[in-house]
């Protein structure tokens, strides 16, 4: 899987911060050391759709909370393949997932993700695949 951020669109403004961004980020090498895991086991985890990448500042980097108590929400991959499947590319899933939603407590599907509602979240995701 290469990156979603084509360089035309970093030129333009994608990488900077919108309303709908985690509040934190890790670069890569921080979630490898955050999960004790390979750097390129890290890439392959995002190859994978068991991670989300995009490119902030120039760099690959991962919404913080995506990765809480030193692993990966238990949910997160699932979420990620139904939203591929569904024709989400990288970055619109990062929307997706940030997308203030006041049905779901926490009011994000990420911040419902880690909580008693994951699974439906995976629900509307895979919703949207029809």
């Amino acid at each position: 899987m290469t990156d979603s951020v084509p360089a035309q669109a970093a030129a333009t403004g994608a990488d900077l911060p919108g309303p709908t961004d985690p509040a934190g980020w890790l670069t890569l090498p921080d979630v490898a050391e955050r999960l004790d895991l390979s750097i390129s086991k890290v890439h392959q985890m995002i190859r994978d759709r068991e991670l989300l990448a995009v490119r902030r500042d120039g760099v690959r980097r991962i919404p913080a909370d995506l990765v809480a108590n030193h692993t990966v929400l238990k949910h997160l991959p699932g979420v990620l393949n139904l939203l591929a499947d569904a024709g989400y590319d990288d970055e619109e899933a990062l929307r997706w997932l940030y997308q203030e939603d006041p049905t779901l407590p926490g009011t994000t599907p990420a911040a419902a993700l880690g909580g008693d509602q994951a699974r439906e979240v995976k629900r509307r995701a895979q919703a949207l695949g029809f």
